[in-house]
């Protein structure tokens, strides 16, 4: 896929790239606007919008784990415009975000939108659904020297707006690839209103420790789940739209760490997120729509893996998207034991890429100083202000002991477990 997004876009015309989700899209067009860059010429060369701000982290880790030179920045609600218009002003060749955020920059002039010559729509259903159509117009319309567009989707759009602008367009398309076809079971657990929740504690014990995903249709259901786990001290964590921006990312954060095997979402993390391989979701309420319930699923049995999709329903539920027989779990009414904590849990450490802080920094820490074996250590995260590293959980207060009045780079800095 990424070869064939190379190849049309070196052609010159506008591009639509349609793909699962977790097929390697970001790299799809990454690549193309690459090889249009140009070292010698300033400001802004190519425009990166997308549906949600994890998404505009993701691709400017992707970019910048790519090694080429280039500036990149990231604009997106939450984060503090100040600190944008600063970086705005020595212009990066890729700017990447939100609609809502890079409108409010155009209108404020905070950086030359003349010399963006390529576009990027990422997720443009998804924009759309989230109600993105005004900002992005108003970008569009301003962006006076486009010469080529990219436009990516994970499901196929009968009409493109007219104010995107994509015109004669080469599509290519793998959403029905066999190579990402996934391997997906599904199984219904039947219950009544009255006994979802307790329902679901049974399939969670059932499960075990294993990575999964708790879908919900609405924000009070996750924190309704939340207060239920909590009672029953499981560990979690939550993600949705109505959290603080650092919230969600470090929510995000411990789940691809392994420092929380359960997290419980709304659609705001079916798409687009740099999460890891799951084997289980689970729907605790059903989508309105067949495309979000595949987006969901596509969050397990990524490619040719296996996974399994629960559906907590009743009796009286019907959905026009699920067809065919659906195999029927039972669950046990006792027997099942709370699942274990993970054996990793995250440090949270006051410094990061600002005060010239790498992995390698922290990784020599935690060994030299903090007494830790390198299987002791997992993934490090080095973030502007701040860094997360996974540590064996058996170990973490005696590291903290450890590194109590310890120093990066010759200054004292907090480290604490990550909430």
């Amino acid at each position: 896929m990424q070869l064939a997004a190379t190849g049309a876009a070196a052609k010159g015309k506008d591009l639509i790239l349609l793909a699962p989700t977790g097929s390697g899209k970001t790299l799809g067009f990454l690549l193309p606007l690459l090889k249009n860059l140009d070292p010698a010429k300033g400001g802004v060369q190519a425009l990166i919008l997308v549906p949600s701000r994890e998404l505009a982290l993701q691709i400017e880790q992707v970019f910048k784990a790519m090694g080429t030179g280039f500036k990149v920045n990231c604009c997106y609600g939450g984060h503090a415009v100040k600190i944008e218009r600063n970086n705005l002003a020595e212009a990066p060749a890729l700017l990447i975000g939100t609609p809502g955020r890079i409108a409010y920059h155009l209108k404020h002039e905070n950086f030359d939108e003349s010399t963006i010559t390529a576009l990027v729509l990422d997720e443009f259903d998804k924009a759309l659904e989230f109600g993105f159509q005004d900002d992005m117009s108003y970008i569009i319309g301003q962006l006076r020297s486009l010469k080529q567009r990219f436009l990516t989707s994970a499901t196929k759009m009968e009409v493109i707006p007219e104010f995107a602008g994509v015109r004669n367009a080469e599509e290519i398309n793998f959403l029905a690839s066999v190579a990402v076809t996934p391997d997906l079971k599904l199984k219904k657990v039947i219950t009544t209103a009255e006994d979802k929740l307790d329902t679901l504690f049974k399939l969670i014990c059932k499960i075990g420790d294993e990575r999964t995903l708790i879908f919900c249709n609405h924000r009070e259901t996750v924190d309704r789940i939340s207060d239920l786990l909590i009672d029953k001290d499981l560990a979690h964590d939550i993600f949705h739209g109505g959290m603080e921006q650092d919230e969600r990312e470090r929510a995000l954060l411990k789940f691809r760490n392994g420092s929380i095997k359960l997290l419980i979402t709304t659609d705001l993390a079916a798409r687009g997120l740099d999460i890891p391989e799951v084997q289980y979701i689970v729907h605790y309420q059903l989508p309105y729509t067949e495309d979000a319930f595949l987006h969901r699923n596509g969050r397990t049995a990524r490619m040719n893996a296996k996974g399994t999709a629960y559906l907590i329903m009743t009796e009286e539920e019907k959905y026009p998207f699920l067809s065919g027989s659906i195999e029927t779990e039972v669950l046990k009414d006792k027997g099942y034991k709370l699942p274990k904590d993970s054996e990793w849990q995250t440090l949270y450490i006051a410094a990061g890429k600002k005060d010239k802080v790498n992995k390698i920094d922290i990784v020599g820490l935690l060994l030299k100083k903090g007494g830790l074996q390198k299987e002791d250590v997992g993934l490090i995260e080095v973030k502007d202000q701040s860094s997360y590293v996974a540590v064996k959980r058996s170990m973490s207060r005696k590291v903290l002991e450890a590194l109590s009045n310890e120093r990066i780079k010759n200054k004292k800095v907090k480290i604490e477990i990550a909430m």
